[in-house]
């Protein structure tokens, strides 16, 4: 039996601008990822690897081609289930972290539940659940300016979490950090993928996080250069250091 398709793009083209100024930013950009695989998308500054993040995460439209998640076309979704795909479906993990400053971790955490289908009664499990995955339970009410770069990325990780997403969506994760928490934060990502099948799309320009991935994608001046597996992955035991 062949492996599900998750994400599928196909001639995938994004321009921006109108009338006589227009600057292209995807060219015919087509691969497949499928669920459970670990993929990173490398590239310079320019090559259109944020773009496509954006499109991806139904955050931006693209120009022409076809972008399918989840066996449905881009094109066939209503804004409303748009919504619901990115609040039960997609995990978002972003560089700047994104929380809000005065909430505790436990607040920020559990904010994708006030707006999903959840019952209530199992926002408090769920969310202690998230936190627990990143090994953050001794933080939860601490408020998220009182942490550390790392620890901030581990509670954007644990908020990507709380819904039980089919794909995280990881845009340059490890940009803000040191290195041992840049570390931390990708074994926590290879943990998810490989101990959790869950599907993981990270967007980087660092060779090092890359090498996390499964298969790596490769763009430059918006057009897939290389798209390979990756051989040379980065081993670990299933586990992460807290």
């Amino acid at each position: 039996m062949s492996a599900e398709v998750l994400i599928a793009v196909k001639d995938l083209e994004k321009t921006y601008g109108d009338g006589t100024v227009q600057t292209p930013a995807l060219c015919g950009v087509s691969f497949s990822i499928q669920k459970g695989e670990f993929v990173a998308v490398m590239g310079p500054s320019g090559s259109g690897k944020s773009t496509l993040f954006h499109i991806l995460g139904f955050l931006d439209r693209h120009t022409s081609g076809e972008y399918r998640f989840d066996g449905k076309i881009f094109d066939d979704y209503t804004e409303e289930e748009m919504a619901e795909v990115r609040n039960q479906k997609m995990g978002f993990i972003f560089q700047s972290f994104n929380l809000l400053p005065r909430a505790t971790v436990f607040e920020n955490v559990a904010l994708p539940l006030l707006y999903s289908g959840v019952r209530e009664s199992l926002w408090r499990q769920k969310t202690l659940a998230a936190v627990e995955a990143v090994g953050l339970s001794h933080r939860l009410g601490h408020v998220s300016n009182q942490l550390s770069g790392g620890e901030k990325q581990r509670v954007a990780i644990a908020r990507a979490l709380v819904n039980d997403p089919q794909v995280i969506l990881a845009d340059e994760p490890t940009g803000n950090l040191d290195s041992k928490s840049g570390e931390s934060v990708m074994n926590i990502l290879e943990c998810l993928n490989q101990k959790d099948g869950r599907t993981v799309v990270l967007i980087t320009h660092e060779t090092y996080t890359a090498g996390y991935a499964g298969r790596i994608i490769r763009l430059r001046d918006g057009r897939v250069e290389s798209d390979e597996k990756n051989d040379l992955r980065h081993g670990s035991d299933g586990e992460f250091k807290k």
